[in-house]
């Protein structure tokens, strides 16, 4: 059952296929968003990416001339950092080299954890069995998320999903994970508002870690039909989403119409 509703007051907000896709914004993403802030409603955005740091993306996201500030963003690669200082460990970072910006000061020499997110240069063979062994000597193993794939401009890739699940099956060991749809993601990126989940909306381009997710911590979830979306994934979970649009700035038409 989901919780009684209470008065919208915070969204959170995918960032990659949902405003933007890559270098290029979701058409007229840019006015909406500034139509959403122009209301009562608290924004944050939320993001699993771990293709970059939280500077280059506010780079991207400033050059595609989105207002957001470093603050407003809650990113799985945060969280993920967070866990590696509260366990105390020393990871192998199985990480893109544009995201290591956000792990300086971690210790990496002779590691005894393994942390795991999209990294296309280091998923190779050695590499994977280097974090292999670490397992297998008990090493932790934390994923920053688990999708199965996501949207570039080329078309859909394989996400970090497949490889943690490569390494879980080796190992016999379940992964941490720390990024959506994990409750706890939701939770945090809610910490600070002083809003409920209860008073909470989340919109995103993927079904499951997005809609899902935010769903399983008792917000309402809205999907959009851009980025990642493909054709019948509102089936893909239940309850379903709470509604589907074309794209964002549909979504806050409704949001600013049907829920303040």
């Amino acid at each position: 059952m989901m919780a009684v509703r209470r008065a919208l007051k915070a969204v959170l907000v995918d960032l990659n296929g949902t405003l933007h896709i890559e270098d290029a914004a979701v058409p007229g993403a840019q006015e909406a968003l500034k139509r959403l802030r122009s209301s009562s409603v608290i924004v944050r955005f939320v993001t699993n990416t771990t293709k970059e740091s939280k500077q280059d993306l506010l780079e991207r996201l400033k050059k595609l001339e989105f207002d957001i500030s470093e603050d407003e963003i809650f990113t799985s690669l945060t969280a993920a950092r967070s866990l590696v200082e509260q366990k105390q460990v020393r990871p192998m970072l199985l990480v893109d080299d544009r995201a290591l910006p956000d792990f300086q000061g971690i210790q990496t020499n002779d590691p005894n954890a393994v942390v795991i997110g999209l990294a296309p240069e280091h998923f190779h063979y050695q590499t994977l069995n280097q974090a292999f062994r670490l397992l297998l000597d008990g090493a932790p193993l934390i994923a920053i998320h688990k999708a199965r794939y996501y949207k570039r401009k080329d078309g859909l890739a394989l996400g970090p999903g497949p490889f943690v699940t490569a390494l879980e099956y080796a190992t016999d060991t379940s992964a941490i994970v720390v990024g959506k749809p994990e409750k706890t993601f939701f939770l945090e990126a809610l910490r600070g508002t002083g809003c409920e989940p209860e008073e909470a909306v989340m919109i995103g381009d993927d079904c499951r870690d997005d809609v899902g997710g935010a769903q399983n911590a008792g917000m309402l979830g809205i999907l959009v039909k851009t980025g990642k979306y493909r054709a019948a994934d509102e089936e893909k979970i239940s309850p379903p989403p709470y509604l589907t649009f074309e794209s964002f700035p549909h979504a806050v038409d409704h949001i600013l119409q049907h829920l303040l």
